[in-house]
């Protein structure tokens, strides 16, 4: 019996990516759209493509996306972010082999990230596999108890026979400096948050100078000299530049919140 396709989405004002998305996934036999409030034109975008419109207020990045999954009816989904598109060779790939009933539950796909319009081929950011294609009901986002919620950088939780697609999703990550700055203050926020609810808050000046100081610059050389990140021009500079200051600043921030809450607790 064929296979049929769903594809999952999750938006926030989304109107200068989904049009690109939507339309590299063109062949699915259903689309999931659901929207967390957007002000723009992201609902009508979706509506154009015959998407379904599911309005839901903010759950957290993994219970949103399994909540989109939750709607899905195909034999397989298809997770995407927004700012994603499916290369034309993979979406040929995709639509070629899914309806034969695949032989394993999920797939990989490589991720070609792009910062500043440029493909970072080096310094660890391809071919970045990300889980994003499976069978229903076979994996969801992980939202561990210990943790609560992800609250960033969330994970699919999967442990059965998996492969890798051999094209590429492309991954329209930060087409300015100012988008990719925004993004990692609001996310270095999130992952102060995550540090605080695993205990570590960088209280000991030690761990504090370690944290904020030694990690992002080892980091940054490990990343751009021997990982070859250097290759990549001018952006590839800045990536990992500024991805060490977004390290830089998760610690130092959960180190605040922590201070904050102490200095409240001592009155």
């Amino acid at each position: 019996m064929r296979q049929t396709i769903s594809v999952a989405i999750i938006t926030l004002n989304e109107e200068a990516n989904l049009p690109r998305t939507l339309a590299s996934v063109g062949f699915a036999d259903q689309i999931v759209v659901m929207d967390s409030g957007s002000t723009d034109r992201t609902v009508e975008i979706a509506e154009s493509f015959h998407a379904t419109v599911v309005h839901q207020p903010w759950l957290g990045f993994a219970a949103q996306k399994n909540a989109a999954i939750a709607l899905c009816t195909g034999d397989w989904v298809l997770s995407l972010d927004a700012d994603e598109e499916l290369s034309p060779e993979l979406q040929t790939q995709i639509r070629t082999f899914i309806p034969t009933n695949p032989r394993v539950d999920a797939y990989y796909l490589k991720r070609r990230n792009l910062f500043l319009g440029r493909w970072m081929k080096h310094g660890g950011f391809y071919p970045d596999p990300k889980l994003r294609l499976f069978r229903r009901n076979a994996v969801g986002f992980d939202q561990t108890p210990q943790f609560g919620d992800r609250l960033v950088h969330e994970t699919i939780s999967f442990f059965g026979a998996s492969d890798t697609l051999d094209f590429d999703l492309i991954h329209h990550a930060y087409p300015t400096l100012e988008d990719y700055i925004e993004h990692m203050d609001r996310y270095s926020t999130l992952g102060a948050q995550h540090l605080l609810l695993s205990h570590k808050d960088s209280r000991n000046p030690l761990v504090f100078f370690f944290n904020v100081f030694i990690i992002p610059n080892l980091t940054f050389v490990w990343n751009f000299v021997f990982r070859l990140g250097i290759l990549d021009g001018r952006e590839g500079l800045l990536l990992h530049l500024y991805q060490a200051t977004y390290t830089s600043w998760k610690y130092a921030k959960a180190w605040q919140i922590a201070r904050k809450t102490l200095d409240e607790d001592a009155r």
